[in-house]
Formats: structure tokens, sequence, C-alpha cells
């Protein structure tokens, strides 16, 4: 640990400077404009832009917030911490999806890992939503076999109700091609963790085998399903999903090409896959499917994050451009390169934005983490989602600060503790909010990036402090 501390501080030392400057982003004729939606979290895993218009967000350690995309006011809905072993590793919190009937259920289903040394497990559970918090966990599939590595975790429903759920090898790759394990697989069930009877096997929840460790679901509007999966040391893939379909691992990585995997697939029918990327690990993690008008130079196009592997090798969002018709890749281009590693990303189906987690500038991650936007201000939609609470709110100007800046806070948080922390997790500053307004001098804080956090009883707000 002695040694991360330093280099996340020098990370967000190096490239906050551009965070709050109002960075902008060209992509073709479009201007993207970037916006620190909220700083401080915990590794974050899963990002779902809600039909409540507030993004929802797990984080590895055991929870999930719930956060207004337009002021950042963050709160904690659920707190699990108690019962996820391993959220300091790749284990945890990990995949959530919210139920397509979840304006009338309100159920919110998430994977995480529990037990610990000799007993780890993974389970599925849904929480139910109240209007303010998540409660009454019911177990849907529980006693997967769970390990430090390899723990698939994302979930995707399919307009026909069924929930997929991707599980990894967890570190043993003879896993993947033996059916008598749902290890190395995707799953297919329905809502309540039952086998649905249009299933390969109606007596098994595998829908695929062959898998490695897919960490990305994706839907398409004409149904197709994209899959993010990593490879080992090399041949990253992303997939297209079809029921009964190898993909061959751990007999093949990547596409068909070296004279073993050639003989194989000339053997056993092997689903190559539409993308790979086969010089190095790049790790890629959440995508999404964008056809936003909002953006059109992405339209019909994935939208990968990439972690950068172990290494931390170009993290990113990789843009990947389809077919017409959606079954290959036609080209790749990287954007947002400067944020370290980039866990998930989602859309606001209203405006286009887009939202990406960020995990540190190391494996296997470390906070504190942002929440970042990327917007189309020129693009304006019909409707305007969004709800109220623009008057809670902290503004810091200007900022970055060479001199002397200002904070300024809603009336709701006077009264309220305030604490400033840097970026390597030390409390540097701390007091109660007295008044509206309160002055930060340079002489009061070295050089370097910082976060203000303040609560009151509506949740809590962050903002990035640069000090020149």
């Amino acid at each position: 640990m002695k040694r991360i501390l330093p280099l996340l501080f020098a990370f967000f030392l190096a490239s906050s400077f551009t965070i709050n400057a109002q960075t902008t982003v060209d992509v073709g004729n479009t201007t993207l404009t970037e916006n620190i939606v909220a700083t401080g979290l915990n590794i974050p895993w899963e990002i779902i832009y809600g039909p409540d218009n507030h993004l929802w967000v797990t984080e590895r350690a055991g929870r999930v917030k719930r956060i207004n995309p337009e002021n950042g006011n963050t709160t904690t809905i659920l707190d699990i911490d108690n019962q996820v072993w391993g959220g300091d590793g790749e284990p945890g919190l990990l995949g959530m999806a919210l139920h397509p009937d979840f304006e009338n259920n309100g159920r919110v289903y998430m994977v995480y890992t529990y037990g610990g040394f000799g007993n780890r497990k993974e389970r599925l559970s849904y929480y139910t939503w109240d209007g303010t918090s998540l409660s009454g966990e019911v177990q849907v599939l529980s006693d997967l076999p769970a390990q430090t590595i390899h723990n698939g975790s994302r979930l995707l429903f399919l307009p026909d109700g069924t929930l997929l759920m991707t599980t990894g090898d967890i570190g043993n790759s003879s896993n993947s091609q033996n059916m008598n394990t749902l290890m190395g697989k995707t799953l297919r069930m329905n809502d309540d963790g039952t086998i649905p009877a249009d299933n390969p096997d109606p007596n098994s929840l595998i829908y695929t085998y062959g898998n490695r460790n897919a960490q990305g679901l994706c839907l398409a509007p004409d149904g197709t399903i994209y899959s993010s999966e990593h490879g080992q040391n090399h041949s990253d893939e992303v997939n297209i999903i079809k029921p009964d379909t190898n993909y061959g691992w751990p007999n093949v990585e990547g596409p068909c090409n070296t004279s073993i995997e050639i003989d194989y697939c000339n053997n056993v029918d092997v689903e190559e896959p539409i993308w790979a990327w086969t010089s190095y690990c790049i790790a890629p993690n959440g995508l999404v499917y964008y056809d936003h008008e909002a953006i059109p130079e992405f339209q019909n196009s994935l939208l990968v994050s990439i972690l950068g592997g172990i290494s931390a090798q170009e993290p990113r969002i990789s843009h990947l451009e389809l077919s017409a018709d959606g079954q290959t890749v036609v080209s790749e281009t990287e954007y947002f390169t400067n944020y370290g590693r980039i866990r998930d990303v989602a859309i606001n189906p209203a405006n286009g934005a887009i939202y990406f987690a960020t995990n540190g500038p190391s494996y296997p991650g470390s906070g504190p983490n942002m929440i970042v936007e990327y917007r189309n201000e020129a693009y304006f939609p019909s409707s305007n989602p969004y709800i109220g609470e623009e008057d809670q709110f902290i503004n810091v100007t200007p900022n970055p600060i060479s001199g002397r800046g200002k904070i300024e806070f809603s009336e709701n948080f006077i009264g309220h503790n305030y604490e400033i922390i840097s970026y390597d997790g030390k409390v540097v500053q701390s007091g109660t909010i007295t008044e509206q307004e309160m002055i930060l001098r340079k002489r009061n804080l070295a050089s370097g990036a910082y976060y203000i956090k303040a609560t009151n009883k509506r949740g809590t707000i962050t903002r990035t402090i640069i000090m020149k």
C-alpha cells in the first residue's frame, strides 16, 4: 500500500489539472464537454442509468449509491459490506441490473461474493427499492464457487424477461468446457432463478460455454447480445452471444489463428470473436451499444470500458464501429485516455450523455474514484427528464486555484460538516459549514488534487479541487 498511494496521488496530480477546466473532446464534428458528476467513490463496478433518471452504482466493497447526474447528489441506498467478501481485490459487490418492471416491482438484482477462506461463494440476489433505500434480500442463485480472480458477474435482462449472468472460470480453465459446472459460462434464467423451458438444455442454466471471464454484456435494438471477455495474457475479446455456443476457452484464445487452435476449431464448432486485442492484455470490462442522435459519430457502435490489464496499459473507452448488420467490427478509436482504469460505462437515454466509472491508476483498483460525464451541450432533448434538487450544490471557483478560491455551498449545508480530502485518501481540512461561502487560500493547501465532501439529510455532494 505504501507504494500505491504515491502512485495514486501522482496520477491525479498529473491528470486532474484539466479535470475541472471544462475539458472538451471532439468526436468528428461533435464536441463533448466533461463534467465530474461525483468523486470519492470506492471502486465503482457497475453504473446504470435508471428509469428514475438517476445513476445507480455498485461499489466493490459492498455499497450501492444512487446519484443525481445533474448536481452529483449521492445517497447510499444499500450497505452490505459486512456480508461481502473480497471487496479489496477482484471479488466483492459486482454486477447489477434493474428488473424490466422496476417501476412497478422495484427489484434490483446484484451479484456479490461472500464467505471467506476455504468457503468462498458467489450469490445472485435481488432487493426491493422503496423510494429511499434497498431492502428485503431475496436470494435467487447461491453457493456458486468464487475465487480471488475471474468471478464474471455481469447481468443483463433480455426483452423476454429472462436474465443473463456471466460467470468466470475462477482461475481453473478446465471449468469452461465442463458442462457439470456453472463456472466459465453465460447463464440464462427466469427472474426467480428457475430454468427457462427454452434453454439449450431445459435442465440447465447454461446458455453459452467456453468462456474465461466475461465482464461486459449489452443488447442492441435488433436483439444482438454483445459481450466483452478477458483473455489471459492477450486476445481479450468482443463476442456475439448465441445460445448453446462454445467460445473456445481454454483451447482457443481470441480467434483460431495458431496451428493448435486451427486444428481444434476444425474439429469443434467454436464461435470466434468479432474483435480481439491480440498484442497484450487490455482488460475490457463493461460495454454499451450506442445509437443516440446526440453523438451521430457513435451511432451503431459499441463503447467498451478498458481497464488496461494488470500493468494498466492504455486504459480508455474504446469506440468500436460496427458494420451495418452489427456482425463485425469495422474500426477502433480510443477516447478518454487520461482517467486511469475505466470499469463501466452508461448512456443517458434522454440526452445521449456518456457516463463512465474510474477505478484508479493500478490493478486491482483503488479509490477514491469518479463518475465522469461527457455530453454534447449543443443537443437539446425534446423533454427535460431531470428532477428537482438544483437547490443542493457545492461550487468551487476558480478551479484550478492558483491564489485564492471560493467554495460556495447551498443554504441547506449550513450547520453540517465538510472534509477536504487529498486523492491519496488523507483528510487535510475539516470543519462545520457556518455560511454559504468559504475562502480557500493557496497557502493553506499544497499543490495537488483534492476533493471536498459535505453531507446533509438529502445526501452527499463532492467536488474536485485543484491547487496549482
